[in-house]
């Protein structure tokens, strides 16, 4: 027992120690699988998810993409600037209503998503799909219920696994883009 102030605190037992481990190492694996993302192809988890949301060739609003990932605008926008930035996508007035700000992928976008890896949350995806539903209604129960424990109920959070605000400098992008443009060569 450990005294806090005039309250006490007991001592973690085992299961609360490997409950605390398990979402350490959860943790861990996002920020690693972040990092190699940066590293290697110079692209972060959230930009490669609103790269692949554009890949259907046809130009969205910034609105209906934060929809589409759920994300909010703001966040939305923000990326789509570093994107841009990166010559990955390209802004343009609508034709039918100059007041619609439409977003397109750009042929460089189309290449380097072609090199990236998937993202972790489909890796993830394809195995949670194999579990029997009873055993996928229990982990989603007890995640609302780690939640809840944690009160992170008001913390929004988008279908993105990832850490922290990672980007990549130019550079990284420029030396991925490179390598794509010239076939498999960063993998």
């Amino acid at each position: 027992m450990v005294t806090a102030g005039s309250r006490k605190i007991e001592a973690p037992g085992p299961t609360t120690r490997q409950v605390t481990a398990a979402l350490r190492r959860i943790i861990r694996a996002i920020d690693l699988h972040s990092r190699t993302l940066v590293q290697r192809y110079g692209l972060t988890g959230p930009q490669l998810v609103l790269l692949k949301e554009l890949m259907d060739g046809e130009a969205r609003t910034v609105g209906e993409l934060a929809r589409a990932v759920s994300l909010s605008q703001p966040t939305v926008t923000g990326i789509l600037d570093r994107l841009e930035r990166k010559g990955l996508t390209h802004r343009s007035r609508s034709t039918g209503d100059r007041r619609k700000v439409l977003v397109s992928s750009t042929p460089a976008a189309r290449r380097a998503l072609e090199e990236a890896p998937p993202l972790l949350q489909e890796h993830f995806e394809e195995r949670f799909a194999e579990l029997a539903d009873w055993e996928q209604t229990l982990i989603l129960s007890s995640l609302q219920r780690i939640v809840a424990l944690m009160e992170a109920d008001d913390v929004r959070a988008g279908p993105i696994l990832s850490t922290g605000p990672l980007s990549a400098s130019s550079e990284q992008t420029g030396a991925f883009l490179n390598r794509s443009s010239k076939g498999n060569g960063a993998r």
